[in-house]
């Protein structure tokens, strides 16, 4: 995919891009690429991420390097909470463990606003961490995208 190319669903979103959006999130930060999820912001993106600040899409796409460098073995689920206009509001959770073998489900919400390319130029992440033990993993698919059948946030109590 090229850098600056259109990123379907575009906003203004409905109920039902603003899913679809969501879900091709989460199918990307799921591929655990770096460069592939980059493409996916604008290039001066602005986020905020627990304590980092990364501007432009060379800064994002090295947090994700480190990201995923330390949370082996990641997989995610994004839900639509809300969406307007050109901004999405998800909710999400995710459970990786470190190099130790520590497990830990982190939970969080995120705001993200788009630029009418379907760009997303804003991303704040709000985001907690609970350590749990290895039976307590609800998140069991093959390392990559979710399969269809698996149950989202709500269907899983989270």
């Amino acid at each position: 995919m090229q850098e600056n190319q259109p990123r379907p669903p575009l906003p203004p979103f409905t109920r039902e891009t603003a899913i679809q959006k969501v879900r091709l999130a989460e199918d990307a930060w799921n591929s655990r690429d770096p460069e592939r999820v980059a493409l996916a912001y604008t290039p001066d993106t602005r986020w905020r991420n627990r304590a980092e600040f990364p501007v432009g899409r060379e800064q994002v796409q090295a947090f994700l390097q480190r990201k995923w460098a330390r949370e082996l073995d990641y997989r995610l689920i994004k839900e639509l909470w809300a969406f307007d206009g050109h901004r999405i509001a998800v909710r999400f959770a995710y459970e990786w463990h470190d190099e130790a073998g520590n497990w830990l489900r982190s939970y969080g919400n995120e705001n993200w606003e788009f630029d009418d390319a379907g760009l997303m130029a804003v991303r704040h992440a709000s985001i907690n961490d609970l350590p749990i033990a290895e039976h307590e993993r609800r998140f069991h698919w093959p390392q990559g995208r979710r399969p269809d059948e698996h149950p989202g946030l709500s269907a899983l109590g989270l």
